[in-house]
């Protein structure tokens, strides 16, 4: 049961944006940057950070949300996120993913985990300084988007297709107006 009633009974992060509207706005700016901004990596990709960092937080609602909007971006299906999930070392992603999401992995156990290795090793796989700062900053986004949603024990749907349904409309029509 959410621990604060929400407008209209809304889900997630998506009740708790109608509940306090003024917070919503940056907290929907950042993620319209950083999941659909101008970026060498895709929308698909950076989606799959997201969906990561959150199902290593244990944040249904945000893992499968991001998981399906992932999957219906270009170059994402459901099979590759989950991949990434079960274990991103042998997922069939590119090594400069591989390495991203290793540096995500870090930032999500604590931001001074990640080591100046982690770092030369993205580089490595051909990681840019910005894909790099994208990475750690998506990780870090969803560590706090995923505790304000299970902080407040927002609603959480049970039905795989009430978050296909939301993948698709964030990966169509992206955060900014997300209500």
């Amino acid at each position: 049961m959410p621990h604060i009633e929400v407008p209209g009974g809304l889900p997630g992060i998506i009740g708790a944006f109608a509940f306090r509207p003024e917070t919503a706005k940056p907290l929907r700016d950042l993620a319209e940057v950083l999941l659909r901004g101008p970026s060498s990596l895709t929308c698909a990709e950076r989606e799959t950070i997201a969906a990561f960092v959150s199902a290593r937080n244990d944040c249904h609602f945000c893992h499968a949300s991001h998981r399906a909007a992932a999957a219906h971006h270009p170059g994402g299906t459901y099979e590759l996120v989950d991949a990434v999930r079960s274990d991103y070392r042998s997922a069939p992603v590119s090594l400069k993913l591989k390495a991203l999401l290793n540096i995500a992995a870090k930032v999500q156990e604590g931001g001074r985990r990640v080591t100046a290795e982690d770092v030369a090793a993205a580089r490595t796989e051909g990681a840019t300084d910005l894909e790099i700062h994208d990475a750690v900053l998506i990780a870090a986004a969803f560590c706090m988007y995923n505790r304000y949603v299970d902080g407040l024990a927002t609603s959480t749907p049970t039905d795989p297709r009430v978050y296909d349904e939301m993948g698709e409309g964030m990966a169509r029509q992206g955060y900014a107006g997300l209500r």
